[in-house]
C-alpha cells in the first residue's frame, strides 16, 4: 500500500488536471481519506486475510510454538472492541489473533425469528450479513485510529516539533490494520451443493477468508455438542467442499482456506446408506460402520433395505425416524476416516468435535490422521459447552492418583465445590487450563484454538452484575463506579462513546468540506472533555 505522502503527490497531481474547479480540494485531505479507507471491497479483505492466514500455517507447520487464537463476537461492535483491545495490549499488534463468527451466536441472537438453538433455522443470508458488519466495524476503527494520529501530525507541526512530527508520520505510514482473517461458519451449507455454493460467495465477498463446513444432514444439523447430529456419506459432504473451492476459485481468492468439521466422533446416526462402486471404497468403509444384523432372504420385511456385507445378507438397524445408527463405539475411528477423507477431497484444516477437552484424547485421533496426512492441521473448539473447571479438575485427581498422592481430601464426583478452590488440585488443574492450547498444539498439531461464544456469555454476565447494582441499593453508583470508573481506569476507549462512533472522524471530514465553515461536534461544549 503507499504511504501517505505518495498519495499526497498522486492527488495534487489530480488537482492540477482539473485545474481551477479543484481549488478547495486539499490533497492531504484526500490522502488522509484515502490511508483511513485501505480495503475498498470485501474481495479486498478475503484476500489480504487469506494471505495472513496461509503465511500463518506455514509459520505454524515450522515452529509449533506460533499458533494461532480467535474469540467469536455475534456483532461487529464487539469484533472492533476485541481488535482494538488486542492491539492495546500487544504492542499495537495483531499477529496471529483472528475472529471466529459462530453460527450459534447468529441462530441464537442475530434471526429475525428470534433466538434459535443451533440447527440452522436461521435466515442464511445472515451469515455474510454479519461478515460484512464485522468488517465495516474492523475498517471504522482503522479510520478511527488513522484520524487520531492526523489529529497528533497537526498539533505537531504547529508546535515545530520535527521530531514528534516524524515519529506520527512513521506509525501512519506502518500502520496496522485492526482487519484481521475471520473463520465463519457455513453450518452444514443451508441446503445442497448449489446453495452452499451460492452461499459461500456472499460471505467470500463480504470479506470472509475460511469457511468452516460440516458434515451433518443440512436439514437436520445439531449443535455439535448436542445429541441427535446426523452425518452423510462422504460423497455427498465432498460434493460441498468443492463448492466452496469453486466459490473461492470463480471470485479470484485461491488461497481460501476451507476448514472441514466432522461430528463423527459424537455422531451415532446417519440418513443414508452410501453408495459402493467396489469392495473396500469410501462408500463400503462407511456403511462398515453400521449396526446391522445378518439376515435369510425369508426374513425381510416388506420396505427393508439390505446389502450385501461379505457375502452375507444384512440389514442395517432403522430407527423410528427413518435413520440408520452405527456401531456403539465406532466414533473416533469415523471421525479420523472422515478427517482423512476430507483433506483427500480438498479440506485445508481440520475441526473435530470432541466430548471433553483432553489434549490426550485429541492427540490420540489427530496422530491417527497424520499418520496418513502428515502436515494435518487442527482447528479447536475451546468451547463453553464444557464444564473447563470440573473436567480439569478431574484430570488433576487422576494424575495425582497415577503419581501416588493422596486424594483422599478428594471427592472426584464433586470437584466443582468452590470448597476446592484453593486447594493443590485445582491449582493444578488451573494451570493445565492455562497451558491447555500450547500443550495441545505442540501435542495435537492444534493450529487455531477458538472459543465459540465467549461474548455471548460475557455479554450476559457483565449485563447481570450491572443490572443487579443498579436496580439496587447501589443505583447510580452501580454503573459509575463498574462500569465508567473501570474505562477510566483501564484506559478503555469507549468511555468517549462519541469518539467511538466516528463523531470526530465527521468533524474531520465537515473541515475538508466546508474548511472553516465547519460546524463541529468536538468543540469546548463537548461533554466528552470531561474524559480528558
Amino acid at each position: 500500500m503507499s504511504t501517505l505522502n505518495q498519495d499526497i503527490q498522486t492527488v495534487a497531481g489530480l488537482k492540477e488536471t482539473h485545474g481551477s474547479a479543484w481549488d478547495a480540494i486539499n490533497p492531504e485531505s484526500a490522502a488522509r481519506m484515502r490511508a483511513q479507507n485501505k480495503f475498498k471491497t470485501g474481495l479486498d479483505i478475503a484476500q489480504y486475510t487469506a494471505d495472513v492466514m496461509r503465511a500463518d500455517m506455514a509459520a505454524f507447520d515450522a515452529d509449533k510454538t506460533k499458533y494461532t487464537q480467535s474469540l467469536g463476537c455475534w456483532h461487529g461492535f464487539i469484533g472492533q472492541q476485541k481488535m482494538i483491545s488486542i492491539k492495546k495490549h500487544f504492542n499495537g499488534q495483531t499477529d496471529r489473533r483472528y475472529l471466529y463468527l459462530s453460527g450459534w451466536m447468529v441462530a441464537a441472537l442475530r434471526s429475525d425469528f428470534g433466538p434459535l438453538p443451533d440447527q440452522s433455522m436461521h435466515e442464511k443470508t445472515t451469515v455474510a450479513s454479519l461478515v460484512e458488519e464485522l468488517y465495516t466495524f474492523l475498517r471504522q476503527a482503522d479510520a478511527r485510529e488513522l484520524g487520531g494520529l492526523f489529529r497528533a501530525l497537526d498539533a505537531a507541526r504547529e508546535a515545530g516539533d520535527a521530531a514528534e512530527e516524524a515519529n506520527i508520520q512513521d506509525q501512519i505510514d506502518n500502520h496496522v490494520t485492526h482487519v484481521v482473517p475471520i473463520i465463519a461458519d457455513i453450518d452444514a451449507g443451508f441446503g445442497n451443493a448449489e446453495a452452499t455454493y451460492l452461499m459461500a460467495k456472499q460471505m467470500i465477498e463480504a470479506g470472509a477468508c475460511a469457511l468452516q463446513i460440516e458434515n451433518q444432514v443440512a436439514d437436520e444439523k445439531q449443535c455439535g455438542h448436542q445429541d441427535g447430529k446426523v452425518t452423510v456419506p462422504h460423497a455427498d459432504f465432498h460434493t460441498k467442499i468443492r463448492a466452496l473451492r469453486y466459490a473461492f476459485l470463480e471470485l479470484g481468492i485461491d488461497n481460501g482456506v476451507i476448514v472441514s468439521r466432522t461430528d463423527s466422533e459424537g455422531a451415532g446416526l446417519t440418513k443414508e446408506i452410501a453408495v459402493v462402486k467396489e469392495p473396500g471404497d469410501q462408500g463400503d468403509r462407511y456403511n462398515s460402520y453400521l449396526d446391522v444384523e445378518e439376515i435369510d432372504v425369508a426374513d425381510m420385511a416388506e420396505g427393508d433395505v439390505c446389502f450385501n456385507r461379505d457375502g452375507k445378507l444384512v440389514r442395517p438397524k432403522r430407527l423410528p425416524s427413518g435413520l440408520y445408527q452405527f456401531r456403539q463405539g465406532t466414533g473416533e475411528e469415523r471421525c479420523v476416516f472422515d478427517s482423512i477423507e476430507a483433506i483427500k477431497a480438498g479440506a485445508d484444516l481440520l475441526w473435530i468435535e470432541t466430548a471433553t477437552p483432553n489434549v490426550q484424547d485429541i492427540a490420540d485421533m489427530m496422530n491417527e490422521v497424520r499418520k496418513e496426512i502428515p502436515d494435518a492441521k487442527l482447528v479447536y473448539n475451546n468451547s463453553p459447552s464444557f464444564n473447563w473447571t470440573l473436567n480439569f479438575r478431574q484430570q488433576a485427581f487422576d494424575i495425582m492418583v497415577e503419581a501416588g498422592e493422596d486424594v483422599s481430601a478428594y471427592d472426584r464426583a464433586n470437584l466443582m465445590s468452590v470448597d476446592y478452590d484453593s486447594s493443590a488440585l485445582a491449582e493444578l488443574a488451573d494451570d493445565k487450563i492455562r497451558t491447555f492450547q500450547a500443550d495441545s498444539a505442540r501435542e495435537a498439531n492444534i493450529f487455531h484454538h477458538l472459543i465459540t461464544l465467549p461474548t455471548y456469555h460475557t455479554a450476559a454476565l457483565s449485563t447481570d452484575n450491572l443490572a443487579k447494582e443498579y436496580f439496587g441499593d447501589a443505583g447510580m453508583l452501580g454503573y459509575v463506579k463498574g462500569v465508567q470508573r473501570q474505562e477510566i481506569r483501564q484506559g478503555i476507549a469507549c468511555v468517549k462513546h462519541q469518539n467511538m462512533s466516528g463523531s470526530d472522524m465527521g468533524d474531520d471530514h465537515k473541515e475538508y468540506f466546508a474548511g472553516e465553515n465547519a460546524l463541529k461536534a468536538g468543540g469546548a461544549k463537548n461533554t466528552s472533555n470531561q474524559f480528558g
